[in-house]
């Protein structure tokens, strides 16, 4: 079974961008926060999504290659329209999600290394396989953080990449049983959300890419645009980047008709609101029964990790309960 599994079996506490939150007390009663969360019940009672949504609700994927400047231009962009940014997540982003105070081991996070692709990207133990594989994962869970966050708010987003729009260098470093895994995962996975509105690619020169690259001890990498039949497409050089009022300006005069947005309502967004809140539903659609020795472990490894991470401190029974990082009146809960 594949070793990521693992962590995403633990129920999860709130995560990062969780708007609605209601702490319950009463009395002598003392439980842990609980999230007001949205359900079928929210949606007989009259909860619509529509009414929140103007025209700066959007989803908006800023891509390019490494060092092309694309995460100031998504965070002045995000300041400028009065949406909310999110950077590229990294290996640990599901830390981030569940709160840790401090990273966990590499064995709960993927058992991947981004330094050590960067040093040996065909390592004979398969790290770079689950480092990309990883990484898809971390970047469809917060795009269902983007969703989630749009539908709830109204507020848009401006992401550095999406899952639209991945990076690839799979067919170089990967064997070809690693990337036709990759393609069936991606296939039935992609597909059940909806794409960016809005593809700002930052075009970077091969030349500048591999000097700066040069400079940091990076691989150069490859990056796919989201389709242009789907989402609207922005292109700009460096140096045209770095002009934020002028892509802003570019974004009032875009009409955005084209694409499954306009094909929504708010039946449609009900059902991609259950699916973006329930994190575990959204990291199971990657998970496909097929082995891999680059990401599959035995039964009995499959234990040693999970007691493993049971046994850390907090993670034994659910939040609020762990009396090792001083949970109290657990008795009365």
């Amino acid at each position: 079974m594949a070793l990521r599994v693992v962590r995403l079996v633990i129920p999860w506490r709130e995560t990062a961008f969780r708007s609605v939150n209601v702490a319950q007390k009463a009395g002598v009663h003392t439980s842990s926060v609980r999230s007001l969360r949205y359900g079928w019940w929210a949606y007989a009672l009259g909860e619509r999504t529509t009414p929140r949504l103007s025209r700066y609700s959007k989803i908006i994927s800023v891509d390019g290659n490494l060092a092309s400047g694309k995460g100031a231009l998504a965070q002045k962009l995000a300041d400028k329209l009065g949406m909310l940014y999110m950077p590229e997540p990294d290996t640990f982003y599901l830390d981030k999600m569940t709160g840790e105070k401090e990273p966990l081991p590499v064995a709960f996070n993927g058992m991947c290394s981004l330094e050590k692709f960067y040093t040996d990207p065909k390592a004979a133990d398969g790290n770079s396989y689950r480092l990309q594989l990883w990484m898809y994962i971390m970047r469809l869970l917060q795009y269902s953080d983007a969703i989630e966050h749009l539908l709830t708010t109204g507020q848009g987003v401006v992401l550095e990449r999406s899952p639209f729009s991945d990076m690839v260098f799979l067919e170089k470093n990967c064997q070809n049983i690693c990337v036709q895994h990759y393609n069936e995962i991606k296939g039935i996975s992609i597909c059940e959300f909806l794409p960016p509105h809005l593809a700002i690619y930052i075009d970077l020169p091969a030349e500048e890419v591999q000097k700066k690259l040069k400079q940091s001890s990076k691989v150069v990498k490859f990056v796919c645009l989201s389709r242009r039949e789907t989402s609207e497409l922005l292109a700009y050089d460096a140096t045209q980047a770095q002009d934020v009022e002028r892509v802003a300006e570019d974004f009032e005069y875009l009409k955005f008709e084209k694409g499954p947005w306009l094909e929504q309502d708010d039946v449609t967004y009900h059902h991609m609101r259950m699916l973006v809140e329930d994190k575990q539903r959204v990291a199971t659609l990657t998970h496909i029964p097929k082995f891999l020795p680059e990401i599959t472990i035995g039964a009995h490894d499959y234990d040693e990790k999970y007691y493993a991470y049971k046994s850390l401190p907090g993670k034994k029974y659910a939040a609020g309960y762990n009396a090792d990082v001083g949970d109290k009146y657990i008795w009365l809960k």
